[in-house]
């Protein structure tokens, strides 16, 4: 690996480092997405794409809004508490190549992500895919990190999600990771949240309707939870939200509420458009 490469990655290992004082625990389920796979279809004839990551980000930003245990962080090690982070806000987790070849995990943050609709969400994912990566809010921060001496770097890292104000802006409130781009069915990662979902293929599999077998698309959908900061129980609550919020998509949730912003927050990307400031504020 060459030191550039090396530089690059900085910012994801002082990450790794931080995320250790973490308490992960998983949990899965399998999503029945015909009725997602329909609406992308219907869209798509129209000449509007969705991809399934968005699809995701607005299910997961209106369920997580309804439970505030899961909108925390774990402070504290002597006196250990939880912190309410503020707003919902969503982190998604995007591979991406540097100019100089180097292939690195950066990350878009969201905001608002609860009053969102489908279409302005997707505007804001297709964004940050076709942005130059270092345009992405927060980049100008990951190129320090990797400038700096190691030893700085890291110490700079924690203090810049030391607050709750902090950490909501630079990692979210809960995360979006997918790796459905590939032939890999499940996986689990921590995305230094409370909860982080982690998306695999959407592939045709068997499914039990009315006691007889038939062939429907299926998610499997991993939700990584923070122990530190809720339980179980409460994490099993908002996968089996996210999960009947896919498998029962309806004209309500299907991105057709008042543009551009109708209150979510977040506009629609236009051509030309690069991103000046964190990702759903006016300029």
């Amino acid at each position: 690996m060459s030191a550039s490469s090396d530089r690059a990655r900085r910012h994801t290992r002082y990450f790794l480092n931080w995320a250790r004082a973490a308490s992960p625990v998983h949990l899965g389920a399998d999503v029945d997405m015909t009725e997602v796979e329909e609406h992308r279809a219907s869209r798509r004839s129209e000449g509007r794409r969705y991809s399934v990551v968005s699809y995701l980000l607005h299910a997961a930003g209106q369920i997580v809004a309804r439970h505030p245990e899961a909108r925390a962080m774990a402070r504290g090690v002597r006196r250990p508490r939880t912190a309410l982070l503020p707003d919902t806000t969503a982190k998604l987790a995007l591979d991406r190549t540097t100019e100089g070849g180097e292939r690195v995990v950066l990350t878009a943050v969201l905001p608002g992500v609860d009053a969102a609709t489908l279409s302005e969400i997707q505007d804001v994912v297709d964004l940050c895919r076709e942005s130059d990566p270092y345009d992405l809010p927060g980049a100008a921060a990951v190129r320090l990190l990797g400038q700096l001496p190691p030893p700085l770097g890291e110490a700079a890292f924690r203090l810049g999600v030391r607050s709750p104000a902090a950490r909501a802006r630079r990692l979210g409130t809960f995360s979006v990771s997918s790796l459905g781009h590939r032939a890999v069915d499940v996986f689990h990662s921590y995305g230094g949240t409370a909860l982080t979902f982690c998306a695999g293929r959407v592939a045709d599999r068997a499914v039990v309707r009315g006691g007889h077998i038939a062939q429907a698309p299926v998610m499997r959908l991993g939700l990584t939870f923070d122990h530190r900061v809720l339980d179980g129980a409460a994490a099993a609550d908002v996968l089996d939200g996210v999960v009947k919020r896919l498998e029962g998509w309806h004209g309500d949730l299907s991105g057709t509420r008042g543009e551009p912003r109708d209150g979510a927050g977040i506009r629609p990307a236009r051509a030309g458009d690069r991103p000046r400031g964190p990702l759903g504020t006016r300029p």
